[in-house]
């Protein structure tokens, strides 16, 4: 079972975050735990998606997919890394996180702006955690 540490010595959450970001999460004696390598924005037939908000909700889906293919779903998840090109897609990121993983079952998140990714036209880049 996955549990979400949120203790009153921390700050709490401010709600507008709140079922998309916890400070941590612990798992005792997992049965499964997998590493996802950084999605992108490129679909399975390789095209490259334009815009922030389109690139995201591919990137999200190929995270969902390689979850589905190891027996998960984003429940599963204990820990995402948000790489951004760009400070001004932070809300349309958070945004996109509301809309998709708002499930209840918050993992921990950090969020980076980089000065770039692997090739010039991708804008993000999701690195999961996830166990069960």
């Amino acid at each position: 079972m996955i549990a979400r540490l949120a203790p009153d010595t921390v700050r709490s959450v401010p709600t507008q975050y709140q079922g998309i970001y916890v400070h941590g999460t612990q798992i005792d004696d997992p049965k499964s735990l997998v590493f996802l390598s950084g999605q992108i924005g490129v679909a399975p037939d390789g095209t490259t998606h334009e815009g922030f908000e389109r690139q995201c909700e591919q990137a999200m889906m190929n995270v969902e997919a390689l979850l589905e293919n190891a027996g998960m779903d984003t429940s599963n998840i204990l820990r995402v890394v948000y790489y951004v090109t760009d400070a001004s897609f932070l809300p349309d990121l958070s945004k996109v996180r509301q809309a998709r993983w708002n499930k209840g079952q918050a993992p921990s998140v950090t969020t980076l702006v980089v000065a770039g990714l692997a090739a010039p036209d991708l804008l993000v880049e999701i690195e999961v955690t996830a166990a069960c």
